[in-house]
């Protein structure tokens, strides 16, 4: 006998309405087999983050042109990630910068990594390029970065990133990188650019494809990267270098090097926007004490760079500029919060206006 059939003899016709509502409601669930249950909605694992970099700064140009004080947004950014599958994930992330007032997608990747040695990389992102291209300005150790010269002149379309594709993998000590992009050098032509790098590790390994400016301990690093970009017989070059070692004291001392090389190819773009030949090299050395000073450690850094400027247009002088910078850093939580007081020189030849600045940045991810 079917439990749905059964009636309520002699009740009053509300009560049996009210039974034949709610047996009707259990027949359907009763009907309704177990497996065909209305499925959870599940979303993939999803990531969102944000960091800020701001500060005040103070320059004082040579030839007797008033003091300059401005406060600065470098950078405001909102990171987003998450897998499809296990297999396939996906990055958005966006980038604000108070000198262009503009909010912009800074990298759009589809990424489908198989393992170490089998990754694949496309949308806008950062392309094979120096170390400090693909540490970008929150995971530097010092605070004035692409100031010099000579960090990261490849060309790009927002803060280093360009459109393409890109493979790369890990075999043993070595982390090799190679894809095809465009770029706004050759938006518009029939060129593209080819990018590849090759690293080695030789101490602790690097995981993943972006990389830092320091571990501030966490490894002791010793990697040497050679990288370049060419396009329609233009090319650019660099090469870098990172030592970082914790102490026995529990210090930690970090050395980063790299020598650059421009022709034809991105540059720095002089005053005019017409030099495309540069090359210069700078050298980093940094040393964070190990006693924490009331809730954060304090890292000692100096910098010193170099680049040379060839006019290729006829519109103004070859010149070299020089760029000196110390920062106290105050590492509250890493790359998360931090302080950093600088001071940054910058000298010209041929005539060329000097400048110095003084200031205090304030860094904050989450």
């Amino acid at each position: 006998m079917n439990d749905c059939n059964t009636g309520m003899l002699g009740a009053s016709p509300s009560k049996l309405i009210t039974a034949a509502a709610i047996g009707a409601l259990a027949c359907a669930a009763a009907a309704v087999p177990a497996t065909s249950h209305a499925a959870e909605l599940k979303l993939p694992p999803i990531s969102i983050g944000a960091g800020l970099r701001t500060q005040f700064e103070s320059t004082n140009p040579s030839g007797g042109s008033n003091t300059v004080n401005d406060f600065n947004v470098n950078n405001a950014r909102i990171y987003l990630g998450g897998s499809v599958t296990e297999n396939i994930k996906l990055m958005f992330n966006t980038d604000y910068s108070s000198s262009s007032d503009n909010l912009q997608v800074m990298d759009a990747v589809a990424r489908f990594e198989f393992g170490d040695t089998l990754n694949f990389w496309a949308g806008r992102f950062l392309p094979p390029s120096d170390r400090a291209n693909l540490y970008g300005p929150f995971y530097a150790s010092h605070w004035n970065v692409y100031e010099d010269g000579v960090q990261d002149g490849y060309p790009f379309y927002v803060q280093g990133r360009q459109n393409g594709v890109a493979y790369w993998g890990q075999f043993g000590i070595a982390k090799v990188s190679l894809g095809v992009f465009d770029a706004p050098s050759t938006q518009g032509e029939g060129e593209v650019i080819t990018a590849g790098r090759v690293q080695l590790d030789f101490w602790d390994a690097e995981a993943g494809y972006y990389l830092n400016g320091t571990y501030y301990g966490e490894k002791d690093l010793l990697a040497v990267g050679i990288a370049g970009q060419t396009s329609a017989g233009k090319h650019a070059y660099t090469l870098d270098a990172l030592l970082e070692k914790k102490l026995p004291n529990g210090g930690v001392v970090t050395l980063e090097a790299e020598a650059a090389r421009y022709d034809q190819l991105g540059g720095y773009g002089g005053f005019d926007g017409s030099y495309t030949d540069s090359n210069g090299w700078y050298g980093l050395g940094a040393y964070l004490f190990p006693q924490k000073v009331g809730i954060g450690k304090v890292q000692l850094l100096g910098k010193y760079g170099a680049a040379r400027f060839n006019d290729t247009s006829g519109l103004g002088p070859e010149y070299e500029q020089t760029t000196l910078e110390f920062n106290v850093n105050y590492l509250i939580k890493a790359f998360d919060a931090r302080i950093s007081l600088f001071y940054k020189d910058t000298k010209l030849d041929a005539g060329l206006p000097d400048a110095t600045q003084i200031g205090v940045g304030l860094q904050v991810q989450i």
